[in-house]
Order: C-alpha cells, then sequence, then structure tokens
C-alpha cells in the first residue's frame, strides 16, 4: 500500500450516520490498528490504547450509554434517548481511543495526548486508504466520568474520540477548507 498525496488531499469524514457494513473484516483490521499505531511517540510511551465495539456490543453500550443519560437528566424526550441508544450501531465499527498519560514521565502530558490523537488520525487515513469510511466524534461520552467508568477507564485517562468506520452509503462533497494563507505565517527576527 502507497499512501499518496492525493489521498490525504480527499480525506472527508463521512457521517456516521452514513455507513453501513461491511467493515474491516478480521485481517483488516489487523491492518488498520497495526498502521494506526505507527504515530509519533516521544519516549516510546505508547500513551494510549483502543477499545473496539462491534456487532451486539454497541448496542448494548448505546443502551447502557441512553441510561446514563437519563439518569442525568429524568426529563429526557424519548427522542434523545433513542438517539443516544442508536449512536453507535450505524457503523459496523467503532473504535474508542483512549489517551492513557504516563504521569511519571518527563514526557509532557500534551505531548501524550497528540500521540493518542495521532492514533485518530491515522485511523482515519488508514480507513479511506482500505476503502471504508469514517468519522471521529466525541460526544458528551467522552467527557463524562460515568461513561469513562462503562468503558474500564482509570481515572487520570482521556477519551480522545470515537472513531466510526463502515462503508459509506453516500458520496460525500467536499466541504469548505480554511484557506492556507490565513493561518501561515512565517517568523522573521
Amino acid at each position: 500500500m502507497s499512501l499518496s498525496l492525493d489521498a490525504l488531499n480527499l480525506r472527508r469524514s463521512v457521517p456516521s450516520k452514513q455507513l453501513t457494513a461491511p467493515g474491516p473484516d478480521a485481517g483488516t483490521l489487523r491492518q488498520l490498528l497495526e498502521m494506526a499505531i505507527r504515530v509519533p511517540d516521544h519516549g516510546k510511551l505508547t500513551p494510549w490504547r483502543m477499545l473496539l465495539l462491534e456487532g451486539e456490543a454497541k448496542l448494548a453500550f448505546g443502551e447502557r450509554l441512553a441510561r446514563i443519560a437519563v439518569a442525568r437528566n429524568p426529563d429526557l424526550p424519548d427522542s434523545k434517548r433513542e438517539k443516544e441508544q442508536r449512536r453507535y450501531t450505524f457503523a459496523p465499527l467503532v473504535i474508542a481511543v483512549i489517551a492513557s498519560p504516563n504521569a511519571d514521565s518527563k514526557v509532557p502530558a500534551i505531548e501524550q495526548l497528540m500521540s493518542a490523537g495521532a492514533v485518530c488520525t491515522n485511523l482515519l487515513y488508514g480507513a479511506q486508504a482500505l476503502g471504508f469510511g469514517a468519522q471521529w466524534l466525541t460526544g458528551w461520552a467522552a467527557y463524562d466520568d460515568d461513561a469513562h467508568a462503562l468503558m474500564g477507564m482509570a481515572p487520570h485517562e482521556k477519551l480522545i474520540g470515537f472513531i466510526h468506520i463502515g462503508t459509506p452509503k453516500i458520496d460525500v462533497p467536499e466541504r469548505d477548507r480554511p484557506k492556507l494563507n490565513d493561518h501561515i505565517h512565517t517568523w522573521t527576527p
């Protein structure tokens, strides 16, 4: 597999509701995950891990998150509860990328978090290179202690994102991109 500039220039997020089966088979998933962890990692700390949500587990995960949402807001409308239940069911594969920074390391926490973010980016590019669509989402569960407990996260860990991966049902149009010159400056002494 070769990385081309076209693949980088054409990357798009496919909305999770527009992702369907098939997802990666076992061999392709392994290839994707091995590629995803080839990220900058100051100190070789591997300050991240991935939690795979597939099949019936995605539905159970959504149901438990919906219960957490209702516990937080007993007046949550049925439509919002149902949305929470179904949020992770569209794509055949959802990968939760969890930053697990090492506080005893001299490597700053921000660098460890960015390494985990790079895993998310590699998953997006890798999924597309393998012919799939993907979307990086967070949502309230990324910041909720009870949702973190549901995922078995330790208190020092942070959810960096849920990467939804599957076969796109639609061709995603290009969106407006930032104007490069508005974001590039040359430092001069």
